[in-house]
């Protein structure tokens, strides 16, 4: 049987809401997700790590916390250097890989996410791993688009993913109107 892994838990908030970041004692990314997604970040850790795992709090982890707290700052790059450590089949390993190679302000389609990851007919199987990706943003899935240019989905919803990319540079920013004719803001769709 394996041993239980000991991962670190920590929460910072940001511009689109509360993030968790977890962390393994080495100081290496093991997940992040929204606080309101917390069922599916545990659902993911016990997929990754079938021996159990224990979180015990911990103020930035490996720096992790500030770096990602320097990402919504505006210090886009400090993601790249990230250190991240996941389990997944090959495939969604590859796929994982692909994702990190996509370059901070640009985009691609699910149809060359597939392709890049060496399966360029499993465009489906591309996606459904994009989607089971354990450390959102830092393993860009938010850069995956559909074909036709639009923003589908996002496990943290297409609200935060338009948010993410508009940060990033790969959309221009875009003006909402509530209602009643005033400036709408990001914050007030996903609360």
């Amino acid at each position: 049987m394996s041993a239980v892994t000991s991962l670190l838990i920590d929460r910072t908030a940001t511009p689109i809401g509360e993030l968790i970041v977890i962390a393994d004692e080495e100081g290496a990314l093991r997940a992040v997700d929204w606080s309101e997604h917390e069922d599916r970040l545990h659902r993911l850790l016990r997929l990754h790590h079938r021996g159990g795992y224990d979180l015990r709090p911990s103020a930035d982890p490996g720096g992790l916390t500030r770096a990602m707290d320097a990402y919504f700052a505006g210090e886009l790059a400090v993601i790249e250097r990230l250190p991240v450590r996941t389990g997944g089949t090959p495939f969604q390993r590859a796929v994982w890989a692909a994702l990190r190679g996509i370059p901070c302000g640009g985009t691609i389609t699910y149809r060359e996410l597939a392709a890049l990851a060496g399966r360029p007919a499993a465009v489906r199987a591309a996606g459904h791993a994009n989607g089971a990706n354990p450390v959102g943003i830092v393993v860009p899935c938010h850069r995956v688009i559909g074909s036709d240019g639009t923003l589908t989905g996002y496990g943290g919803g297409v609200e935060r993913k338009r948010w993410l990319l508009t940060h990033e540079g790969a959309l221009a920013e875009e003006i909402s109107l509530s209602p009643g004719g005033e400036r709408g803001s990001l914050a007030a769709c996903i609360v």
